[in-house]
């Protein structure tokens, strides 16, 4: 390497200075100083001549190896200055005249010998050129001249050279690269190396990025084209251990380089220690300022010492550029085209600007277009493109291919620097033009506050707030917090968190209607009208708002209540809360709170909270902006729990009449009157709901509607609302009043009339499909598009694209509709029905609109059925009541009882009760001759209720199953006209049951002509079953079951002799 003429390589990290010891430094100022002047220009010119690569490395001034790198530490010469005497030579200023003459001669005669206390150190190398053996040691004569020292020569061939793997990017030759070596077999063979001046390694890149290792294991996992690279210095490297010896080594590469083979190494070949006749070096006499041609090693090199390391020793190949002519036109347009995105990058990156004017500073001395080859490597050296595109340069050894990769790397290179400045413009100008608005808004602020005219935002939100307290009839302590909030916001910046915290607050506590009310309405006439206009029926329900509204037209005022409505599902619960706020002329809200499990929800969330809200009632108010508000509270019977605290408890305080008039919540923090508010709640069951939370509302129960109910609702509600839905209100489409019962006979059984709304919505869906159908696209023509192109609509319309993805079928031609599409403002009118047109939807023709029936038949039984089957009345979980047959059978066996029928535990219970009764009274029964005869001991006994799907549970099933137990051991028959429900004791009373009315319309319906019910039931049903329902039913009700068995097998034989033997006491 040539210090002296052309200058260092290019990309060479460190100048002249930073390369060399200080030592050897002080002995080239003292030695070879032909004049002052000379000296300061050629290390003003070294110092400032380097090139760093595309990847710089910064090198810190570390420890540096004890002897000079470019010269073999065995021949350190004898003559240089001692360590005492470093301080007079590193001060030449202090030589005297006679030593600077003499240098001055010695430098205008570099021919001539020295005095033994001027001579140089000894090179690690012989000439070599002039006597034709260069295996000698080199000798300890100063070289001819001063460009002697500066580089080793290369040999050309080496028998086997150390393999270091390297990742990221391959090296090309003539630019530097530092690498960290962390394997110690590796720093051993490194530091040997140097040692025995033969600094000379093979640098490969891994295939694989995610490796990490210093020795090479399989060939295949190296590209086994690399460079054959000096070392031309090393520094130690800390390690992540402490304890881990590292060494960070700069490269030469000098040529490129191909793997024959891999050798193994260590423990194969010994080496002696390193003497001075092991090492054979050649120091060639460089010029200075004229090129430096290396000089080529003869002799034998000993390289067996790697052997003793554990490390990867490859045989290698020395890869020759093909020859060219530089002439070519391809290879001078490529060369021009290099130039020019140098050019195009140079002006967008300035790192690449640097190190295009070293390495243009580097090729002083000669054209850069008579070096195609080294302008090629140094393209794809100063790029950051792809590893694979990298290597390929690298690889290639045809000049023309080799620029052609290398400029389509270049140009990557071009694209990139172009996308990161156009970025850099993008973010730069969006910046500016925030700090431009910033710094006018802020003048803006500044000129306004000056003038008095605008503070900032603040003043005038504080003046909102206060105007809107104004008008509020705050509670003294609310005006309180009010004022103290408004007092913060004031001493707030308006950028503070705090103060949009505040600002929030302040918006809700402004917008609670305090001392705010809806004038409500006390006529009973209006509030009777509204109520029978939007619901049928509800007796219960209506009369308990009529009393609500006399209770506030004598006081004056009225004070909230808490109602809550329990029925089945359908019934119109949730729709009656609607029709009581506009009878009473109230505001109303809803909010349901079925599957709540989070008491904030209820009660809000603390302040302090990102994002915190007030409750559902704080924002009900907000909403409503009334305080007696009507807020209808849904599904209260199906409130959860969870981890964030018990809602149901959370309702207590919001519920309770005497704590609701202040009703603290969360978020607000201030007592906030509910006392106005009519709260409403609805339920299916009352079993799920907690008792002090039903303890505090007021239970109307709401039943199912009769058949009678039904027709008139689907006639006078449902009918018109489908018509109009289906957009049949001006046709003549009528649906006859006889498939309407037939419908809610065998399609709608619910005691609700959702289930009903469905099917008439459905039937005249169905009659609007029909309709047009029959007519056909003639009869009802579809009017014109409107388009954007219509002068009439033009100004009400717009025509977007379509964002539907392209199909992937080829389609014949251009579709412009699917292609546009149009919007426009204007609603469509509704088409006109002929007057030509009837539609009759009559029971022969329902099953054309909704199916088959769904129930087939009420009764299981129509004839008399075998002993042992009974009638009983149950009601099912859908609101509805339904007559169920029980069936019991007796088989041999050991007395067990068996039942069947998807049963509950409480029903399973009942049949235990009333076998054992039939069993302590077999005797009086007839059923064993005596009282001391056992019975069933030998018989078992299986009790099924048929549709096993359903399930079935609670007790009022106890007198039919104790009935169909006395008809199967007396084998007397049942009249199936006989249906019976009620709970049966052990002793054999009859207790009430519920759902008496849903059960009294299912044996309406199936025809049953007596009904047997407990006593305690009767003033139940005279008041709340209808008189067409019980119109042919006789109602006989019973307080034991002695009573039961007398008006069930009254007219048969054995009858006779239970008046003596089970007669009532």
């Amino acid at each position: 390497m040539s210090w002296i003429g052309k200058g260092i390589r290019p990309g060479a990290p460190l100048s002249f200075r930073q390369q060399c010891p200080r030592r050897a430094l002080s002995y080239f100022n003292v030695v070879y100083r032909p004049s002052s002047l000379v000296h300061d220009r050629i290390l003003e010119r070294l110092d400032h001549r380097f090139f760093s690569s595309s990847v710089p490395t910064f090198l810190h001034r570390t420890q540096s190896l004890n002897n000079p790198r470019w010269i073999n530490s065995k021949h350190r010469p004898t003559d240089l200055p001692s360590e005492g005497d470093e301080k007079a030579i590193e001060d030449p200023e202090e030589l005297s005249d006679e030593q600077v003459r003499l240098r001055s001669e010695n430098d205008e005669n570099p021919s001539e010998g020295s005095s033994s206390e001027s001579s140089p150190p000894a090179s690690s190398s012989s000439d070599g050129h002039d006597s034709g053996d260069s295996s000698q040691p080199p000798s300890s004569s100063r070289p001819s001249s001063p460009a002697a020292i500066a580089k080793q020569s290369v040999p050309e061939i080496y028998p086997q050279v150390l393999a270091l793997p390297i990742v990221r990017r391959p090296l090309f030759p003539g630019f530097y690269k530092a690498v960290v070596v962390r394997n110690p077999e590796v720093v051993a063979a490194i530091k040997e190396m140097m040692k025995r001046g033969q600094p000379y390694l093979g640098a490969f890149l891994l295939k694989d990025e995610n490796i990490d290792s210093d020795v090479i294991t399989d060939i295949n996992t190296v590209h086994p084209v690399g460079v054959f690279a000096q070392i031309t210095s090393v520094f130690s490297a800390g390690g992540q251990d402490d304890k881990e010896e590292g060494l960070t080594a700069v490269l030469y590469p000098h040529r490129r380089i191909k793997i024959t083979s891999l050798v193994k190494a260590g423990g194969v070949a010994t080496v002696e220690p390193v003497g001075e006749e092991d090492v054979q070096t050649v120091t060639p006499p460089v010029t200075p300022m004229a090129e430096t041609t290396p000089q080529t090693l003869h002799g034998p090199l000993q390289t067996s010492f790697l052997h003793n390391h554990a490390i990867s020793i490859v045989e290698v190949e020395n890869l020759v550029t093909q020859p060219y002519n530089k002439d070519n036109q391809y290879i001078r347009a490529f060369m021009s085209e290099i130039v020019s995105v140098f050019k195009d990058i140079a002006q967008l990156n300035p790192l690449f600007r640097d190190q295009i004017t070293n390495f243009s500073i580097n090729q002083i001395a000669s054209n850069v277009f008579d070096e195609p080859d080294k302008l090629a490597d140094f393209a794809a050296a100063v790029s950051t493109g792809e590893v694979g595109e990298l290597q390929d340069v690298l690889e290639s050894l045809v000049v023309e291919d080799r620029l052609r990769k290398a400029l389509l790397v270049l140009k990557k290179e071009l694209i990139n620097a172009q996308l990161q400045s156009k970025l850099s413009r993008d973010v730069d100008s969006k910046i500016a033009k925030r700090q431009r608005e910033y710094y006018l808004m802020e003048q803006l602020k500044g000129i306004k506050k000056e003038l008095g005219m605008e503070s900032d935002g603040k003043d005038k939100l504080i003046e909102k707030f206060k105007e809107r307290a104004a008008s509020l009839k705050m509670p003294e302590t609310v005006r309180k917090v009010f004022d103290e909030e408004i007092n913060k916001l004031a001493g707030l910046e308006p950028a503070a968190s705090e103060a949009n915290v505040t600002r929030n607050y302040l918006e809700w506590l402004t917008q609670i209607p305090w001392g705010q009310h809806s004038p409500e309405n006390y006529s009973i006439s209006h509030a009777q009208t509204v109520l029978d206009e939007d619901h049928y029926g509800l007796k219960d329900v209506k009369d308990r708002i009529l009393e609500f509204l006399a209770v506030g037209k004598l006081r004056g005022t009225v004070e909230g209540k808490i109602i809550c409505l329990v029925g089945p599902p359908g019934v119109g619960k949730t729709s009656i809360g609607k029709s009581i706020s506009r009878a009473l002329n109230r505001q109303f809200f809803r909010f349901s709170v079925g599957g709540l499990t989070d008491v904030a929800e209820i009660k809000g969330h603390r302040r302090t909270y990102v994002g915190a809200l007030p409750g559902k009632i704080i924002q009900a108010l907000k909403r409503v902006g009334t305080e007696n508000p009507l807020v209808l509270i849904d599904e209260v019977d199906k409130i959860g729990r969870g981890i964030n605290g018990d809602p149901a408890s959370a309702l207590l305080e919001m519920l309770d009449p005497e704590q609701n008039n202040s009703f603290l919540d969360h978020y607000m923090d201030v007592p906030v009157d509910l006392s106005r508010v009519l709260f409403v709640c609805t339920a299916n069951n009352l079993d799920t709901i907690p008792a002090p939370l039903l303890d505090r509302m007021e239970v109307l129960e709401v039943s199912g509607y009769v058949s009678e109910e039904k027709a008139v609702i689907a006639d006078k509600y449902l009918g018109p609302q489908a018509r109009e839905a289906s957009g049949l209100k001006n046709a003549d489409v009528l649906l006859d009043p006889t498939a309407i019962d037939v419908l809610i006979k065998y399609y709608c059984r619910e005691s609700g009339v959702r289930n009903l709304k469905k099917h008439i919505e459905k039937i005249y869906r169905k009659a609007a499909l029909t309709l047009v159908q029959d007519l056909g696209e003639e009869g009802l023509p579809e009017p014109p598009l409107v388009t954007s192109a219509s002068s009439s609509a033009a100004e009400s319309t717009t025509t977007v694209e379509s964002q539907e993805p392209p199909s992937n079928e080829p389609s014949a031609g251009p579709d412009p509709a699917g292609e546009r599409m149009t919007v426009t403002t204007q609603q469509r009118k509704p088409m006109s029905i002929p007057d030509t047109v009837h539609v009759r939807i009559t029971p022969e023709t329902l099953k054309d609109y909704v199916g088959p029936p769904i129930y087939q038949k009420d009764r299981m039984y129509v004839h008399p059925p075998p002993p042992g089957v009974s009638t009983g009345l149950g009601y099912l979980g859908n609101g509805s009541g339904a007559v169920m047959p029980i069936e019991a059978m007796s088989m041999p066996g050991k007395g067990n009882l068996q039942l069947t029928g998807k049963l509950g535990e409480v029903i399973r219970e009942s049949a235990q009760i009333g076998l054992s009764w039939v069993k302590g009274h077999a005797f009086e029964l007839g059923i064993t001759q005596d009282a001391e005869t056992q019975f069933l001991t030998d018989r078992d006994i299986h009790v099924h209720m048929p549709e096993g799907s359903i399930g079935k549970e609670g007790p009022s099933a106890g007198t039919a199953i104790l009935s169909a137990f006395v008809s199967l051991f007396t084998r007397t028959k049942i009249n199936p006209d006989i249906a019976m429900t009620g709970e049966i004791s052990l002793v054999g009373q009859v207790l009430p049951v519920g759902g008496l009315k849903e059960k009294i319309l299912a044996a309406h319906r199936a025809g049953i002509k007596t009904i047997i019910a407990p006593a305690a039931n009767r003033a139940d049903i005279e008041e709340n079953v209808p008189e067409s329902v019980k119109v042919g039913i006789k109602f006989v009700y019973v307080e034991d079951v002695r009573e039961v068995l007398q008006e069930v097998f009254g007219r048969e034989e054995i009858a006779q002799r239970w008046k003596e033997t089970l007669a009532i006491s």
